[in-house]
């Protein structure tokens, strides 16, 4: 509970952050309101593209988490707390469990408020739940990554932008239903986005099935968490 409040503070305190997690409500009025708008205007045609939309929303909100996740550990670096924790009976890797869970279960909440405001009518409860899920695992790989190459907050900022380049690579592999789509399955966002195109096109046009996407998904976005997370470790110097 003190750390929990202790969070709560920072992430209040600090402008930047205060706005970052704004943005979710963001997503929540574009899903709600702008692409129902833009389907009825005939700039969209949800039977047969919804999935575009919905991908959008779901791999930017935990995108925006795996910052927050990133810059409020840059902080800790940056005053000592990480060097302060390293000597008490917590430990740095419980320290950091508990803001890398805490953050997730944030990314998880605001996919879920996400999908489910938008109110499009394409996913189903379960297929919200476990979205929100595999999609929110990239949210601390996202926070890990940025304290595995950036040492203060203007190189962090460098690396989001960076990271952010990544999720042009799913949408692409959307325009792909063959084998050929794999090749941009090196994304993490990949996969999430492919679950979704498997509910709203219908697992007949797709390469592999429902199941396939979500568990090769969740294996390959596991995998890259460990490995960015033992790379931060090395760089902060644990």
């Amino acid at each position: 509970m003190t750390f929990l409040l202790g969070e709560a503070r920072k992430m209040m305190r600090d402008p930047m952050l205060r706005f970052m997690i704004g943005y979710p409500i963001v997503f929540g009025i574009i899903g709600r309101y702008v692409i129902p708008w833009a389907a009825e205007i005939g700039a969209l045609d949800l039977r047969t593209q919804g999935d575009f939309p919905l991908v959008f929303l779901l791999l930017m909100t935990p995108h925006v988490f795996g910052a927050v996740i990133g810059f409020s550990i840059l902080d800790d670096r940056d005053d000592g707390v990480l060097i302060s924790i390293g000597v008490t009976p917590l430990g740095v890797h419980r320290f950091l469990s508990f803001r890398l869970i805490l953050l997730f279960t944030m990314s998880v909440v605001s996919c879920l408020y996400v999908l489910w405001f938008s109110n499009l009518g394409i996913l189903g409860a379960g297929d919200i739940l476990g979205l929100s899920l595999l999609a929110s695992l990239a949210a601390p790989m996202s926070g890990l990554l940025i304290n595995a190459v950036a040492t203060n907050k203007i190189e962090g900022f460098a690396v989001m932008k960076g990271t952010g380049i990544i999720l042009i690579f799913p949408i692409a592999g959307m325009f792909f239903a063959d084998a050929k789509e794999l090749l941009f399955g090196f994304a993490p966002g990949f996969w999430p986005a492919k679950v979704v195109s498997t509910v709203v096109r219908g697992s007949d046009a797709m390469f592999l099935g429902y199941w396939q996407y979500y568990g090769i998904g969740l294996a390959y976005v596991v995998l890259l968490n460990v490995l960015a997370y033992r790379s931060a470790l090395r760089r902060m110097g644990n």
